[in-house]
């Protein structure tokens, strides 16, 4: 544990740009796969699909069944025509959404913006603190239907190349609709690989975490502590509680696939790790020093120098391995972010 408040810049590293990952590899479990051992700190290097080598019978894998929406829309401000965009964060009922706009520094309480020549309009209600808006849609029809042909997916900005297939952006296994961005550790499974692990007798279990603000929200505040999580929303049903329980009573690991599932777990776990249903929203912040109860192995990608993601990762391994590790991925030509490649904490 660290014997000081934790900086920000404590969780800085050096990446060349080239590394950064611009399109997806296929096959999907053909991307690399960075080992680290907790217990001796050993690293290996291997391939995403030989992750079924580290799962036992006993084990239970835990995934985020979340599906992303096109949630970037391009519109144009009614009256003055300036070109704005908006990425919709989070339903709040049938009309209404909270959202980023851009720019948004003159967006102001009632003014109106036209999308898709008018055939969607949207009107700010209010402003919160952290410059987020919640707007009110107008629009005739089924929503749903109108953001799929308007929409876009909303693919992080260090990512350039164009999209070719909106699939490729989503898991196999994304059912419910409502995330900002895609829950990315997710994206190397095929379902045939999935077959494998639940023919080796691993239970594969979803929960939902809808992936919003607070998980790719950049870390403005020089000491960790004074950064406030956005709320997301989360669901853990009685069945997946009692399935991830069941799987530690016989003696197995809860694995998580992806630092969503890790935060629904532990916005839902007991002090003793007992994993209880539940829904909601979750503000959760995971650094080091915080403990991880309810996980005991991790699937997640390389993240962002700085973000609450490579925080949390460092919670399991402590600040100076998680960057040892990212260094040697550095040195080892990984692909890093969404489309990159992964690692996995034992």
């Amino acid at each position: 544990m660290e014997d000081r408040p934790l900086k920000t810049s404590d969780f800085a590293y050096d990446l060349p740009e080239e590394l950064i990952a611009q399109t997806p590899v296929e096959p999907r479990d053909s991307s690399r796969l960075l080992v680290y051992h907790r217990d001796t700190g050993a690293i290996e290097h291997r391939v995403f699909r030989d992750v079924i080598d580290y799962l036992d019978p006993k084990d239970v894998l835990v995934v985020n069944r979340t599906r992303v929406i096109p949630a970037r829309l391009f519109g144009v401000r009614e009256g003055t025509g300036g070109a704005i965009e908006f990425l919709l964060l989070r339903r709040l009922n049938l009309t209404d959404w909270e959202v980023i706009l851009r720019p948004g520094r003159k967006a102001r309480v009632g003014a109106r913006f036209l999308f898709g020549e008018g055939e969607l309009a949207a009107e700010v209600l209010s402003i919160a603190e952290d410059g987020s808006r919640t707007v009110r849609f107008a629009f005739d029809g089924v929503f749903e239907d109108i953001l799929d042909r308007l929409g876009q997916m909303p693919l992080p900005p260090y990512i350039h190349e164009k999209l070719a297939d909106r699939e490729r952006y989503q898991t196999v296994y994304a059912k419910v609709d409502g995330s900002a961005a895609a829950p990315t550790a997710g994206l190397h499974f095929t379902p045939e690989l999935l077959t494998r692990i639940r023919a080796k007798g691993v239970s594969v279990v979803p929960v939902l975490l809808h992936v919003g603000l607070g998980t790719f929200r950049p870390v403005k505040a020089e000491d960790v502590r004074e950064h406030h999580m956005h709320s997301e929303y989360y669901e853990v049903t009685p069945e997946q509680a009692e399935a991830i329980n069941a799987a530690r009573a016989r003696g197995g690991r809860i694995v998580c696939v992806g630092t969503t599932s890790v935060r629904t777990l532990e916005t839902v776990a007991d002090e003793h790790g007992v994993v209880h249903p539940g829904r909601g929203f979750t503000q959760i912040f995971i650094t080091p020093g915080v403990p991880v109860r309810a996980v005991d192995a991790l699937i997640t990608n390389f993240h962002l120098p700085q973000s609450t993601l490579l925080m949390l990762v460092s919670a399991l391994m402590g600040r100076e391995e998680a960057l040892r590790a990212y260094r040697v991925a550095v040195q080892e030509r990984y692909r890093f972010f969404s489309f990159g490649d992964a690692m996995l904490i034992l």
